[in-house]
């Protein structure tokens, strides 16, 4: 037994000489360890600043004119002449529609005013010689060469012939508005375009009937788009007419200024919202875009970054921190809103730390930022 026992002890202390020589040369391999020495990058510390604090929601981008084009003219649809897609321009031909029969009724009242007018000529030809007529027997009268009794005939039949002028001169305004109410109407046989923009849909095919009041065409003005979103009722004595507010569009994937132009303060009771319409004007927007707006209630102390100083690997997000000891290392962050050309930093980063603002291409993890920088 005293003899198991030595040789445990001597087992044991074999081993703990083995252990510690480890030990050492890992303690040795660690202090031989040379971090890399990194120049060109420059230092900031991080700082909060105010910033305005936005509430935020999302809408959809709509065209500010929608022209829904409908027929006035009942007949069958002769052609259409664009298609979804097309640009138009304001006065350009949509389609036509059978005019057949107005044109008859055009033509029988060109007849009819043609008919007017020389009765209209010939009652004034006729007034005219009632009017020399009278003068004439007036001398006579004047003369004691007829008697007062004939000189009235003469005077009542002027007046007569005065009347009739005036009766055919109405006839003439009458059928004359007659015509221009066919004409009128021959013209609705052509529909066009009220506006110009980009025709979205249609609903006519050659051949089928047109009904006066029945969507033909549907043309967006693309010169003008506004943002719709239903904004919560705790902010609606926030808003106004006229304020800008900042508006992302992804598809885009920039953010632009739009302005308020319309606050509706009828409130819906099931969701609590009213709806606010923003002005917006920028290149290559479309009708449905998706869109998010953040809309200033305040101002919030946040830590912000140049957004250059955010690096991605594969799905982590990051940036470069420098310690006390001058090490690099790439802390791991969550970002929120971007302000223009700084980001907002949600968790990760903590007022104070120094962070590498410049030469992030040359920042090495682990590494040593070189003295001055």
């Amino acid at each position: 037994m005293k003899k198991r026992k030595i040789m445990i002890v001597v087992t044991a202390v074999i081993a703990l000489a083995a252990v510690a020589g480890c030990t050492d040369k890992v303690k040795s391999g660690i202090s031989e360890v040379k971090r890399q020495q990194v120049t060109g990058i420059r230092i900031e510390t991080v700082k909060p600043s105010p910033m305005d604090d936005l509430y935020e929601t999302t809408g959809t981008i709509r065209p500010k004119t929608v022209s829904t084009v409908s027929g006035r003219l009942m007949g069958t649809i002769t052609s259409v002449r664009v298609k979804e897609g097309d640009r138009v321009s304001a006065g350009q031909l949509l389609l036509t529609i059978d005019d057949s029969d107005v044109a008859h009724k055009v033509t029988a009242a060109a007849e009819g005013y043609t008919e007017a007018q020389k009765g209209l000529a010939a009652a004034k030809e006729n007034r005219d010689l009632r009017e020399v007529s009278l003068q004439r027997y007036r001398k006579l009268y004047d003369e004691k060469a007829m008697s007062r009794q004939e000189l009235d005939q003469i005077e009542t039949q002027k007046k007569v012939a005065v009347l009739d002028h005036e009766r055919a001169e109405a006839a003439v305004k009458r059928v004359g508005a007659g015509l221009s109410e066919a004409k009128v109407y021959q013209g609705f046989s052509q529909v066009r375009s009220p506006v110009s923009g980009i025709v979205t849909e249609k609903k006519a095919e050659p051949g089928s009937m047109a009904i006066p009041g029945m969507p033909l065409v549907t043309v967006e003005d693309n010169s003008s788009y506004r943002l719709e979103v239903h904004v919560d009722e705790k902010i609606s004595g926030r808003l106004k007419t006229g304020m800008k507010v900042s508006v992302f569009v992804d598809s885009l994937g920039r953010e632009i200024t739009g302005t308020i132009s319309d606050v509706v303060q009828s409130v819906d009771p099931a969701s609590r919202t009213f709806l606010v319409k923003v002005a917006l004007q920028s290149e290559g927007l479309r009708s449905g875009f998706y869109a998010r707006v953040g809309i200033p209630v305040g101002t919030k102390e946040v830590i912000s970054v140049p957004k250059n100083t955010v690096v991605e690997k594969g799905q982590l997000t990051g940036i470069y921190t420098v310690d006390s000891a001058s090490v690099i290392k790439y802390r791991l962050v969550r970002t929120g809103r971007t302000y223009g050309e700084r980001i907002e930093v949600l968790s990760g980063l903590n007022p104070g730390d120094r962070i590498i603002v410049s030469g992030i291409d040359k920042a090495v993890d682990g590494g040593i930022a070189a003295a001055g920088q």
